[in-house]
């Protein structure tokens, strides 16, 4: 979150008084710098015709400051990377290889295409020729535009980054709107330099040519370099002289007299202390607030030298507009460069209309390593006859809720606003904790800002982009201590793209921190655990009453008399749910018919069913405990002593009573029951498509488990959305990649404070379910602290049979067992040749399942002994990956050889397509896949692809898998498209890594698959600032919707800063842009992440 600028006119001028250096600046009278004037051409191009640049310690202090300086002034994609002499033959690495009056060939790569330097030398320079290009070369008239696009042609302010004097209109006709980067390529002729990113002025990123339109009539135009703040006003250059068919006299804004220039001049004063260190690196910026309005930010810049050096005097001319009586100023900087800190001693300010001057002493660090570490202070501005505001430090509560993956380790801004202004966007980074918004924690930080008055809402935020890299805001309460007030701000919403509404900032208003706001707090949390727990009374269920208290279960005896220290297995302790109109109830007993559970006269006992005393609200709290009060007189609740016997409220003292009950519903685990196991009130235990178990799963079909009731107390869990795929512990790893073997058996442990279950594993006694911060399953051992718990919804109820252990199967399932067994033990006679008697054929067809498919793989003149596997696509789901091997030491996938499998494939529709690679593993990786046949046993369908390719790293394109369509009357289903992917390597420091870098494309129909990107269209991947290209062959995947990037870095030092991934199909100009902008492998929560999901930005 940034500043929100301002419509004011705010504009800064140097003026020539500016502070004087210290005498020290002027050494180079007495050290003279020998200088190297030498001229730079553009490889292979000789219609470039050079620059000179005069290079010496002074103006370049390292060779790198050499190669940023010419990729502004040398057109090449990448920037200047390469500076070799003219032939070539020699590469320049440092500044003192350079030779005085010498020229030298600049390009991307280690490349060098030599240059006729005569030829290049006798070319005109643009600026020399009567045609030099300009914004206005082009006037005729854009032909209609397609819908969305431009209509008419409209102007555009293109600035240079970081110089606001340099600018160009630019009018966006059809001709230099094509693309996006056709748009790009005009811009750098227009401006004279590289151009290969756009900004907003406010500095935020513009990706697609539908934002430039979209735009607000400017942008800054970057090369490689990041944005660089600036006073980008647009104001004079896009207004013309004379709006069509209006008067002069009409001024373009509502107010602009009194808002004009003359009555907003200000001269600033800024001295920097004389401590050590106390100048900066860092952009400094202002805001001037008055009683009318805020001025923008101001960046306080020049252009003869550096500003804000160690006890110089820097003097500036800014223009704000009419703000009304200043009241208060705030100046800040942007924390960048190599010593951002900054010690500010003190500030003048001079209004040149009024002539009324203000200091401000300061004397104050703005630095993230000194004092409270703030990079923004805000001061009063004393004005005779007017009050003058206190600085405050406001204390900020801020309350991370208690779902799994809540907190965020993204950085999180808060601005405040009040009836006198507000604090600007401002960091919590210093919290009173060690670690920030973790689960379930409340941070505390300080807020220093002039007091604002009554506040009425605060705007947070974070910087966290991407599903899952959110937070889930619980609330926010500031403190003022000059008023000793207290301001909730209620949230219960998370900031996550993707989740709620994907917005990652909340507007939040404000309520007194009064007893009603708590109130209203607990209604909502009652709501929202009731909407959780009323499943369990809907009419039909069996329940169960248990008192924390006493430690027993309520209990209704023959006698109508009623108590609460029964055991678990106590027959006069269940109850039926007779009768449900939302949250009354009546609980008629299981083993006595004739009564119910009633509350006559604030005594409780046995009567009749149906009679009003038997009505009970059930009233639900925060901690999933259930109140049980009387419908016909509200207050009057059940209660009970802690000897178990029935009480009221003025018995006893309160500390002895109870009146709250941990409710359970009995059979929720018999055989083929569909249960959810919720992990918190709106959360659920579910698989992810990689086969990993997550907590944070929607409470939706996708989190939906089929009970197998194994023994009493003992099942296994199988996802209802992925069939065959089980709830497992195995090898130190808790996932739902099952296959129904003993790996998937756990004991169910039943936990009587709060109606939870957790669930052993039965090979691994000692071993549950367990889930870490970020929401991911992993076997851990019994603690109460939340992470084993599950709160089971029962969707659909299972089955007992008459022994009460298990159903039994369905002649489908024992048909599944029965096929899994032949596919695990081949029938002797199949071991013995392919001819089966008559009868024994007959068995083996009426045995047959509708899933099991026999594949052939024909391999070419080159075998392999590589891992084999197959992935198959259908409408409606996808199985995979398939291992083809097979249990005996045959040798597979020799030379000439077809091989034959039989793999079983279930509930996946109609198939469209298949996907079939190696590993690349053992000494004879090379493969030459000739075809693969697919036929469906029973019913004898054929589906034949032919193939013919390389899998090979050094044969074909270099790639171990390929994606094949189904062929229908010799036309593919879905064509076969090559994806051409332009990956973007950041320009932060160590941005390269030489790890492998792999990538899965998710489209409309499926995904690629995860392809290791081995093959670019440079020498060297994934270099700091470049774009590497790769192909991906797949069939078509429609729509793109996502890019899954993995990257297995082994130490730091190898983690790589993704940018962006650009992704074009072969044949189209559609982009699809994904934003990353995120160093990878990423830390969330303790717990190091090597892939990141990156959702579609913007097209072009």
């Amino acid at each position: 979150m940034s500043e929100t600028p301002s419509t004011s006119f705010s504009m800064i001028y140097p003026t020539s008084s500016e502070g004087q250096l210290p005498s020290s600046h002027h050494l180079s009278i007495t050290h003279p710098v020998v200088a190297k004037r030498i001229s730079f051409y553009k490889s292979g191009d000789p219609q470039f015709g050079g620059v000179r640049v005069v290079v010496n310690p002074r103006s370049f202090k390292t060779f790198d400051a050499l190669l940023d300086n010419l990729s502004r002034k040398v057109p090449l994609p990448f920037g200047v990377r390469n500076i070799s002499t003219p032939r070539g033959r020699h590469s320049i690495t440092s500044l003192e290889d350079l030779e005085d009056g010498e020229s030298y060939l600049c390009s991307h790569g280690r490349k060098v295409q030599p240059v006729d330097l005569d030829k290049a030398r006798r070319r005109r320079r643009p600026w020399h020729s009567s045609l030099a290009i300009t914004a206005h070369a082009h006037h005729s008239p854009a032909p209609a535009a397609a819908p969305g696009m431009l209509r008419a042609p409209r102007r555009l302010v293109v600035f240079r980054n970081g110089d606001p004097k340099t600018r160009r209109v630019v009018v966006l006709t059809k001709r230099v709107t094509q693309s996006f980067e056709a748009f790009l390529r005009h811009l750098t002729e227009v401006m004279q330099r590289p151009v290969t990113r756009l900004y907003a002025t406010d500095g935020r990123k513009v990706p697609s040519l539908q934002a430039v339109i979209l735009s607000s009539g400017a942008v800054v135009a970057a090369g490689r370099e990041p944005f660089k703040p600036g006073n980008y006003d647009i104001q004079k250059y896009l207004l013309p002289a004379r709006l069509p068919g209006i008067s002069h006299r009409v001024h373009p804004k509502g107010n602009a007299r009194s808002e004009s220039r003359k009555s907003g001049n200000w001269k600033v004063s800024i001295i920097t202390s004389d401590l050590p260190n106390a100048g900066t690196s860092s952009q400094i910026y202002i805001i001037l607030y008055g009683q009318h309005r805020s001025s923008a930010p101001i960046y306080l810049y020049g252009t003869d030298g550096a500003r804000f050096q160690d006890g110089c005097e820097d003097i500036f001319t800014i223009t704000v507009g009419d703000i009304g009586t200043l009241f208060k100023i705030r100046i800040g900087h942007t924390n960048s460069g190599l010593s951002p800190s900054w010690h500010c001693k003190e500030i003048q300010l001079w209004n040149m209309n009024s002539r009324k001057q203000f200091y401000i002493p300061v004397q104050r660090w703005l630095a993230r390593d000194q004092e409270d570490g703030e990079i923004c202070r805000e001061f009063p501005v004393l004005n005779k006859g007017q009050p003058i505001f206190p600085v405050t430090i406001y204390e900020v509560h801020v309350a991370t809720g208690e779902l799994w993956n809540a907190g965020t380790v993204a950085n999180v801004y808060m601005s405040i606003y009040g009836e006198k202004g507000d604090t600007g966007s401002r960091q919590l980074f210093r919290s009173k904790t060690s670690f920030s918004f973790l689960r379930g924690q409340t941070d505390t930080f300080s807020l220093e800002a002039v007091h604002l008055g009554d506040l009425y809402k605060i705007v947070i935020g974070h910087d966290g982009l991407g599903p899952g890299n959110g937070w889930f805001l619980e609330d926010v309460v500031v403190k003022d201590p000059t008023t000793n007030r207290e301001y909730a701000f209620f949230c219960h919403r998370w900031l996550d793209q993707g989740e709620d509404d994907g917005k990652i900032v909340r507007e939040l208003y404000a309520r007194d921190y009064n007893i009603i706001s708590a109130r209203q707090k607990l209604e909502f949390n009652r709501k929202e655990t009731w909407a959780a727990e009323s499943w369990k009374f809907m009419k039909g269920n069996t329940l169960q009453f248990y008192n924390r208290l006493t430690g027993g279960f309520v209990r209704l005896h023959p006698n109508g008399t009623v108590d609460a220290v029964g055991k678990k297995a106590d027959k006069y302790g269940l109850f039926d749910v007779i009768f449900n109109k939302e949250n009354i109830c009546i609980f008629q007993s299981h083993k006595i018919r004739h009564l119910s559970l009633a509350l006559d006269n604030g005594s409780v006992a046995g009567m009749a069913s149906g009679g009003a005393s038997t009505k009970l609200r059930v009233l639900y709290q925060p901690n999933r405990c259930a109140l049980l009060e009387s419908a016909l007189v509200p207050g009057h609740t059940v209660i009970f002593d802690h000897h178990g016997k029935i009480a009221n409220e003025s018995s006893a003292g309160y500390a002895n009573l109870s009146k709250e009950f941990v409710v359970f519903v009995k059979g929720m685990f018999l055989n083929s029951a569909v249960v959810l196991l919720a992990t918190s009130l709106c959360q659920a235990l579910c698989i992810q498509p990689d086969g990993s178990c997550t907590g944070v799963g929607n409470q939706s079909e996708k989190s939906y488990w089929k009970v197998h009731k194994i023994s009493s107390g003992i099942c296994m869990f199988e996802s209802v959305k992925n069939a065959q795929m089980y709830l497992r512990i195995k090898d130190g790893q808790c996932d739902g990649t099952g296959t129904g073997d003993i790996d998937c058996h756990f004991k169910i442990k039943k936990n009587l404070e709060n109606a939870s279950i957790s669930l052993e594993s039965v090979k691994n006694p000692g071993l549950f379910v367990g889930l870490q911060s970020d929401g991911q399953a992993k076997p851990v051992i019994y603690t109460k602290n939340g992470s084993v718990f599950f709160y089971p919804q029962v969707i659909k109820f299972g089955r007992e049979d008459p022994t009460g252990i298990s159903a039994t199967p369905s002649k489908e399932e024992e048909k599944i067992r029965g096929s899994k067994k032949r596919q695990e033990t081949p029938p002797e006679s199949e071991a013995r040749g392919p001819l089966l008697s008559s009868t024994a054929k007959e068995i083996s067809e009426t045995l047959l399942s509708e899933d099991e498919w026999k594949v052939l793989v024909l391999t070419g003149n080159t075998g392999t002994q590589a891992n084999v596997t197959l992935w198959v696509y259908g409408d409606e789901g996808v199985t995979g990956p398939i291992s083809l091997s097979k249990d005996s030491s045959e040798q597979l996938f020799l030379p000439r050889q077809e091989d034959e499998f039989q793999i079983e494939i279930r509930n996946i529709g109609i198939i469209y397509k298949i996907r079939i690679g190696h590993d690349g593993t053992s000494e004879q990786p090379e493969w030459n896949l000739q075809r693969v046949t697919m036929q469906h046993i029973k019913s004898k369908k054929t589906l034949d692809f032919a193939v013919n390719v390389w899998l090979s790293r050094i044969q074909g394109d270099g790639d171990l898998v390929c994606e094949l369509p189904v062929v229908e009357g010799g036309q593919a289903i879905f064509p076969l498209v090559r994806y051409h992917v332009d990956v973007h390597t950041g320009q932060l420091k160590q941005a390269e890594t030489e790890s492998e870098v792999s990538l899965c494309l998710f489209g409309e129909r499926g995904d690629s698959g995860l392809r290791l990107l081995y093959k670019s269209n440079m020498p060297v991947k994934f270099q700091r600032g470049q774009i590497d290209t790769f192909q991906v062959e797949a069939v078509l995947l429609g729509k793109l919707q996502k890019v899954l990037l993995r990257c297995e870095a082994s130490d730091k030092s190898q983690y790589w800063y993704c940018e962006k991934v650009v992704v074009r199909e072969s044949g189209t100009t559609s982009e699809s842009t994904f934003t990353c902008e995120r160093w990878l492998p990423f830390m969330s929560q303790g717990i190091i992440h090597s892939e990141l999901e990156l959702f579609l930005q913007g097209e072009n």
